[in-house]
Parts: structure tokens; sequence; C-alpha cells
């Protein structure tokens, strides 16, 4: 590879323009040499506003260029599997927007080309929540602040979808966005992060949204669930809850408590992350000041360089983290729509 590293975006959306392509254009020897979006005009429209030197008709045809080293994949889920897998077979580094995919079945395809490629960087772009706090939450659990874990409770409560006089949103479509309801894959790949993967779930979900693609009675509806609760057994005995919702006004966005036998340590997600910790015998809980060395944030296109150029290995995230939080919710909705405990694949 030449020492500059030439990088083709596929789906230049909003969350690319916002942080990819900035975020890559910030690191030294990179150049974004072309970009491919879901039709010719919108190439070549994304290439006048984003300044990149060469549109092309389809994805296809960018990743089978030559002369582009890595590819940055912001397309919706229902691509990221195809996308990938084209992309590591043609020798290209992949970056790849989450959510992983559709399925665990896709996302098992997806590990299975990059274990084939050990010599190419596979990432997906993390769970932003906790990248700030990570490292003291990590510490406190590891010096013994919880304890025994005893219970988790994750809390993701909001009002996106309440609005029925909004068009289906493409994360309500399941032939788009797959088996993974609302946040549950990004919050669950945040407890990864500091707990084991729970042994089995029992789920139960609702759709209350009538949101639909048009005003004709036939057209679809939104068919992923927006209220989803979720109960867990951890190894050793510990329980979890997960509430999540897209229709509940002023709920509890996004938070994790972790009790234990010792103490209780409690993270807030907001415009900026909040710990909260309490011990035995404390009155209340007292939030930390994440101490400056252990201050993590948003670094995955300087991780993903980094990676290509082998000064580092990718943490945030990996495409075998991605299979767990993948294994997770497929069981999730398997416990939904049977109404059964599901095992969680090992």
């Amino acid at each position: 590879m030449s020492k500059t590293i030439r990088v083709g975006i596929i789906g230049a959306g909003a969350n690319t323009r916002l942080r990819h392509i900035p975020g890559l254009r910030a690191q030294p020897g990179i150049e974004i040499v072309g970009v491919a979006n879901r039709t010719p005009e919108s190439s070549r429209r994304a290439a006048d506003e984003l300044n990149i030197p060469r549109a092309f008709d389809n994805w296809q045809e960018l990743v089978a260029e030559p002369g582009i080293d890595a590819v940055c994949i912001g397309t919706w889920p229902n691509l990221h599997c195809e996308v990938t897998c084209a992309a590591l077979a043609a020798g290209k580094h992949v970056l790849v927007e989450a959510r992983m995919s559709r399925t665990l079945e896709e996302a098992n395809r997806m590990l299975a080309a990059a274990q084939a490629r050990p010599d190419l960087v596979s990432q997906i772009v993390p769970s932003p929540l906790g990248l700030e706090c990570g490292a003291t939450v990590s510490r406190l659990i590891a010096e013994g602040a919880l304890g025994d874990l005893r219970e988790l409770v994750v809390l993701g409560v909001t009002d996106a979808f309440r609005d029925d006089s909004q068009p289906v949103h493409w994360r309500q479509d399941s032939s788009i966005s797959g088996r993974n309801v609302l946040t549950l894959g990004i919050l669950h790949e945040t407890v990864l992060r500091w707990l084991p993967q729970p042994e089995s779930v029992m789920a139960q979900s609702a759709i209350h949204s009538q949101r639909s693609a048009a005003t004709d009675a036939a057209a679809q509806r939104a068919d992923i669930p927006d209220v989803l609760h979720v109960l867990t057994r951890l190894p050793g005995g510990a329980q979890g809850i997960y509430h999540l919702s897209g229709v509940a006004m002023f709920g509890p966005p996004f938070q994790i408590h972790m009790y234990g036998s010792r103490g209780t340590i409690r993270v807030d997600f907001g415009e900026t992350e909040r710990v909260w910790l309490g011990r035995a015998g404390d009155t209340e809980l007292t939030e930390l000041e994440i101490p400056s060395k252990e201050q993590g944030g948003w670094r995955v296109e300087e991780e993903f360089v980094q990676a290509i150029r082998g000064h580092e290995q990718v943490q945030f995230t990996d495409f075998a983290t991605g299979v767990r939080y993948m294994e997770f919710t497929e069981a999730v909705m398997q416990s939904a729509e049977t109404g059964t405990p599901v095992d969680v694949a090992p």
C-alpha cells in the first residue's frame, strides 16, 4: 500500500458527513478519492458537496476500483453484509457503520469474511455510549466497588417514534434495519464493555406506532417493536432488566445501573457522561469526577487509520464484538416472538 491511504465512501449519509468524512480527513496521509450513493445522480451531488474527486455509479464499481485501499460504509444496515464481504474480498479495509447487520446470520458471514482476510482491518462504528467514561467504570468494577453483581438495569426510553404523522423511519422497517430493536444494540454493546454476556433472556414487545410509508391503507407499516422489555440472567446469578421505548414521553433516555453486594454504579448518558457511585454506608450516590487520564472520546476514524498503519489494534469495535451484541439482539427477538426464554449463543 502507498503511504497515502485512499478511501472510498459508500453511502454519504448524515453520520458519514458529520463524523466519518471529517474524522478521516483529519488524519495525516488520508485521501478520500471516491463516493457511491444509491443512485448515480446522488453520487455526483455528494461528490460536489463534499469535494470528493470521483463519483461512482454504484458501490460495486467503487469496491472493484484498484486505486482504493479502504472503504467507509455508511449505508443502512440492509447493505452492510453484502458490501462488507465484497470489499474484504476485493482487498479493502472496512469501516462499517453500526448497527453491524440486520441479522445474526449476516453478522456471522461478515465475521467469517474478516477472518479470511486477517491482513485487512475490519471495524464497526462503535456505540458512542461509554466512550467518555468507560475506563473509569471499568476501573471501579475491577477495584471491587460493586462487589458481587446482583442486578443490572438498562434504560432507553424516548418518544422518537411517538408522532404518527411522520412516515415510517428506516429503523422501524425490518427489511432495512433487521432484528435490532430501538437502541438495544448500542446499549448492550456498552454493557458488554463492563459485564459478561447474559446466559438467557426473556422478552416481550409491542408496536404502538401507526406510521405508514404512504397514505394507501395497504402500504407498509412499522414492523419493529417500539416498546421492549427484557429480563436477563447473567453468569453468577445476577439478573438484568432492559426497558426500551420509542413512544414514551418524559422517560429516562439512556442510563445503565449496576447494583452489587458492596455498592452501586449508575451511568447517565447525555451531552456529557456522568458516573455515580454509592457504597455500603453511604446515604446517597455521589457523582464522580472522571480523571483526565481516563477520559476517552470519539476517535473512531483515527483508530481505523492507525490500525491500517499497524500502530494499534481495533478496540471499538471489532467484528467479534459486533457478533456478540448481535447474538443478544437475536435471542431477544426470538424470545419476544415465541414468548419463551431463549439462551444466548455462547
